[in-house]
């Protein structure tokens, strides 16, 4: 029997059914359903989210999830508990839709409602998060980011100047360096139909800086500063909303209908929230990371990890580590157990694997 490994570099192919500017999308990829929500952010949203799919028999194969600005966007592939295929009962997805739909509009006010469209083409699953936060115009939601979503020292400073002699707009991105940060910027860029015509790359660590000339595909380039100003606000949100502060949760297990379930459980119920996520499984074991702060957004306590040790330690292997990766060694190791100290990222796992 083949293994196949989802994440990161899984596509949305084409020809799959799609539901626009919904909360809630839902389509076939391969052996998987593949489920795309966004909405508001609260703490324990994404176990009920997890709760729902176990209770109609749905088994979570492999996740991404983000959070910004207090939205929250996933893609969740799934698949039947008995028998590992893709679900293509009309009844049983439109049950799982509406559940979907009803956990979502409880977090949802009047004048901020999820929405979003869904890609027919070939979609690299992180492109796809942002192309969901970008419909869903999360990079206009000022003032809510606080000093611990983000601080100060991960804010990009961004400019766009004219090149008057060449015809182009030149975005100038100056940023704490870190994996995929090029590919957010030219994502972004892209989805927002401006074309790259060049780019200077450089990176002196901790920072990063990048120059690109730019014109919109019709071959203008930005002339408001209403525009200008959009670009900023674009990406500067692409660019944090993979930025997780605080500390990493990599939990190993046996995989299992409703793993996701108990984990997301267990973490509610000890007052952690989930601030991003991946959830991937190889063969018969599960590998999921969770970037997490307690409910009010703080710097989680060694007492509240200690005891979600204690809870899941029986069944799974868990590693601890905090964010960002040159944190002081001593405050890692008094965090990690169970796993030989490593630079594991979901990510990275996925990449491997499908290379």
């Amino acid at each position: 029997m083949k293994q196949q490994a989802l994440g990161p570099k899984a596509h949305i192919k084409d020809g799959v059914k799609s539901w626009p500017s919904k909360q809630v999308g839902v389509h076939s990829v391969g052996d998987h359903t593949a489920i795309e929500l966004i909405g508001r952010d609260r703490p324990g949203l994404l176990s009920e989210i997890s709760a729902v799919l176990t209770n109609l028999r749905f088994n979570v194969a492999a996740a991404e999830v983000w959070t910004h600005n207090r939205r929250i966007a996933c893609v969740v592939y799934v698949n039947d508990d008995t028998t590992c295929r893709a679900v293509d009962d009309p009844t049983r997805l439109s049950t799982m839709e509406e559940q979907l739909k009803n956990i979502l509009r409880g977090c949802e006010d009047d004048d901020k409602v999820g929405r979003t469209s869904f890609s027919m083409g070939f979609t690299h699953v992180d492109r796809r998060l942002h192309q969901m936060f970008f419909a869903d115009r999360d990079y206009e939601s000022g003032g809510v980011t606080t000093e611990a979503d983000h601080p100060s020292s991960f804010k990009p400073k961004i400019t766009v100047e004219r090149c008057e002699d060449k015809g182009y707009s030149v975005v100038n991105v100056q940023s704490k360096d870190r994996a995929k940060l090029m590919f957010d910027i030219v994502c972004t860029l892209t989805d927002m139909q401006y074309v790259v015509f060049h780019a200077t790359i450089s990176s002196d660590a901790p920072y990063a800086s990048q120059e690109y000339y730019i014109r919109h595909m019709d071959g203008c380039i930005l002339d408001t500063e209403g525009e200008k100003e959009r670009v900023i606000k674009c990406l500067e949100a692409a660019i944090l909303r993979r930025v997780s502060e605080g500390l990493s949760l990599e939990l190993c297990a046996k995989d299992r209908v409703g793993l996701l379930s108990e984990v997301t459980r267990i973490l509610r119920e000890n007052g952690l929230s989930v601030s991003r996520a991946g959830v991937t499984t190889i063969g018969e074991q599960a590998m999921n990371v969770f970037y997490v702060r307690d409910a009010s957004g703080n710097p989680v306590d060694m007492k509240t990890i200690e005891s979600l040790r204690k809870e899941i330690g029986h069944t799974m292997m868990l590693n601890v580590k905090k964010n960002p990766v040159n944190a002081n060694k001593e405050t890692q190791d008094q965090a990690s157990t169970g796993w030989a100290k490593t630079g594991f990222f979901f990510g990275n796992l996925f990449e491997k694997l499908l290379a």
